[in-house]
């Protein structure tokens, strides 16, 4: 694959953005939005607030993944992030969600945020479990059965946070 460029991703993207966003949420096994969100909510979740990125190459338009990041809170609880992070299956397993995930630490850094937490990792996810801890991420909360995955059932969600 050719050289891998990151960058922000504005409400004109959102039509090559939502395939990706709905082949990982209707899979059910990651992340905690309902599987038939439509296009339109979505769109409203994502671009709403924050920042959101593409990583694509310069060959194609087409993106390889994507990311959004934002305040986890309101007020006193501001000053740390929260991010979001899906590949496309296509680009599985060849390193874009590191690319992304050590983007966002950097944007997070550049916006004066003073750490990055994950609401709601389904510890199931071994993928990006693994990669969170490889950069540096601690899990600081578990919530017993917190995530109905189709297949395993009732797993825990993880919260995970690392300062910056």
């Amino acid at each position: 694959m050719s050289s891998v460029l990151l960058r922000r991703a504005d409400a004109s993207d959102w039509p090559a953005i939502w395939p990706i966003w709905s082949s990982v949420v209707r899979g059910g096994d990651t992340y905690t939005y309902d599987p038939q969100t439509s296009s339109e909510t979505a769109e409203r979740m994502w671009l709403g607030s924050g920042e959101v990125w593409i990583a694509q190459t310069a060959e194609s338009p087409t993106p390889l993944g994507i990311y959004r990041i934002s305040a986890n809170q309101q007020g006193p609880g501001a000053h740390v992030a929260n991010g979001s992070y899906m590949v496309s299956e296509a680009a599985r397993g060849q390193g874009i969600g590191r690319q992304l995930v050590s983007h966002s630490l950097d944007r997070a850094r550049a916006l004066g945020f003073r750490g990055m937490q994950f609401n709601a990792v389904a510890a199931t996810n071994v993928h990006a479990v693994a990669l969170y801890l490889d950069l540096g991420f601690s899990t600081v909360g578990i919530i017993p059965g917190g995530f109905h995955h189709p297949e395993a059932g009732f797993v825990d969600l993880l919260v995970m946070y690392r300062p910056l």
